[in-house]
Formats: structure tokens, C-alpha cells, sequence
């Protein structure tokens, strides 16, 4: 079986201005790229697991989506690092859709797809619903802050304290 970093998108990869779909917005985090060269290292699948409630509130389409999807991956392909794939709920809150975070249904569609095994993984972002969803998927989860960057969690996990 494999094993995944699952993480957020917006505040925990990229800098999140609210609504990110234009690449000329694309910013990465202060060591992210690092970080995930780290988890690659170490042998980790990387799935990008995101909310993306602007296009079902009519802000941006779900191709704008997945164009800023795209340039996120060539952008840590610089750096050296292959986003393995993308997981989009294109729902707004409202619509009470099945696959929304805290909802596990992304993350567990990703273990299906790629037979990833739950108690080898991690899920990583910046909300509260981003730990939920992990949690509710079996991965252990913890929370990207300023004080806990995805750098900080990637070079606990090297260091074997997680």
C-alpha cells in the first residue's frame, strides 16, 4: 500500500487571497516548496484535497479552477516536486454536497484510487475542516499555522517525532 501527504490548497500551499482561480495570484507559502520535496523524499504521494465554494457560488468556473490547478503543479515542478493530484469540490456550502470538507469523501476516494493506506498518512491545511476531514478519513492531521508551517510538520515528520 502507499502512503499520502493529503493538504489543503489555499493557505496552506499558496498564499490564500480569498477566491484564488487567477494564476497571476499564485503565491506560494514562505517553505513550501521545500516541505513537499521533503514528503516526496520520504516517499509520500502529494493530493491536494480542496474546497473550492467560488465556483459554485458563481465567483469562477471549474476551469479556472483547474488552470490555476495546473500552474500550481508547474510552478513546485521548479522546484522539483509532483503534485500526484487534485481533489476540487466546486459546491457552495449551501448545496450540502456529499464531497465538501470536513466531509471525508475526497481523501477516501484518493485512498481508493491510489490504495493508500490511512495510518501512514497525513492530512495538512490551514482550517479547522481540513483536520475534520483528515480525521474523519483515519489519517492523523494537523493544522498549517504561522507558527507551524507546512515546513515545521515536514521536517517533524523526517525527524520521526509525528
Amino acid at each position: 500500500m502507499n502512503k499520502a501527504i493529503f493538504l489543503d490548497r489555499d493557505g496552506t500551499i499558496n498564499v490564500d487571497f480569498g477566491y484564488v482561480y487567477k494564476t497571476q495570484e499564485l503565491e506560494l507559502l514562505p517553505g513550501v516548496a521545500e516541505a513537499l520535496r521533503i514528503f516526496q523524499e520520504l516517499g509520500y504521494l502529494l493530493i491536494v484535497i480542496t474546497n473550492q465554494s467560488g465556483i459554485g457560488r458563481g465567483y469562477f468556473t471549474l476551469e479556472d479552477a483547474e488552470q490555476f490547478n495546473r500552474a500550481l503543479a508547474q510552478e513546485l515542478e521548479k522546484h522539483g516536486v509532483i503534485l500526484n493530484d487534485f481533489y476540487t469540490c466546486p459546491h457552495a456550502p449551501e448545496e450540502h454536497c456529499e464531497c465538501r470538507k470536513p466531509s471525508p469523501f475526497m481523501v477516501t476516494e484518493a485512498m481508493k484510487k491510489y490504495e493508500i493506506d490511512p495510518s501512514q498518512s497525513y492530512m495538512f491545511g490551514d482550517r479547522k475542516s481540513d483536520t475534520e476531514c483528515g480525521e474523519r478519513s483515519g489519517v492523523k492531521s494537523f493544522r498549517v499555522t504561522s507558527e507551524h508551517s507546512l515546513l515545521y510538520w515536514a521536517n517533524q515528520l523526517k525527524n520521526n517525532l509525528l
